[in-house]
């Protein structure tokens, strides 16, 4: 299978695996599988390979909704922790995702702060750099989650809304619905924002892409309050 191929399939899976995750936030469904609902199990490479793209946000129905996560939804997951750890030297956005995604597996690190990654990088990043590293860093935007990379956010919320006006003015709807995500979750957001009708906007425009949709459920539920 030559690398274009190859991409295209772990393109698809990956908007399958959103579907499917977005579907459980709609319905508060926590008894289905979501890898089984998209046709993936511990066995296939492309979905393991989309399930990393995903990442914690596998499992974040279960997360939001605080019921236990269908038994093999997990073990892809801890799958895809195994096939696919962080290189030594790789970019710290990826080492944060990978330990979001041991987080979510309930490991020993969870709520600690010493198994973290660094996160002194994001403390003086440019509010440009560091919204579209928030983006990245989605699946940490949820209720409860008290990582370095969450409070770094907590002390920079009018650095996030500028981040998200500008993802929606290019159109980079993927960069907007995360960086509204975090917006979701933090305090000090500026009135002025209007964020309830920029979500809404966003929705509109960027909303038929599987993972814009995800941050955007999940963004609904943690401002409703219907998330834990």
């Amino acid at each position: 299978m030559d690398q274009s191929s190859a991409s295209s399939r772990i393109a698809g899976a990956v908007r399958d695996l959103a579907s499917e995750v977005v579907f459980a936030l709609q319905s508060g469904d926590h008894l289905s599988t979501v890898c089984g609902a998209a046709g993936i199990g511990e066995d296939d490479r492309t979905g393991i390979a989309a399930v990393r793209v995903i990442g914690a946000d596998l499992l974040l129905p279960s997360l939001l909704y605080g019921r236990d996560p269908h038994p093999g939804d997990v073990a892809v997951l801890q799958r895809a922790v195994i096939d696919f750890p962080p290189r030594a030297g790789g970019p710290a956005a990826t080492a944060w995702s990978h330990w979001a995604m041991e987080s979510a597996l309930g490991t020993p690190r969870m709520g600690e702060t010493v198994g973290e990654p660094d996160a002194a990088w994001l403390e003086q990043a440019p509010w440009q750099a560091f919204t579209h590293q928030l983006s990245v860093l989605a699946p940490l935007a949820r209720p409860a989650s008290a990582s370095a990379v969450n409070r770094v956010a907590s002390r920079r919320p009018a650095d996030v809304a500028r981040g998200f006006v500008r993802a929606v003015r290019r159109r980079d709807w993927l960069q907007a619905a995360g960086a509204g995500r975090w917006l979701a979750t933090l305090d000090g957001v500026p009135d002025t924002l209007g964020l309830a009708a920029g979500l809404d906007f966003v929705q509109l425009m960027g909303g038929q892409d599987p993972r814009v949709a995800l941050h955007l459920r999940a963004a609904g539920l943690i401002r409703s309050g219907q998330a834990r």
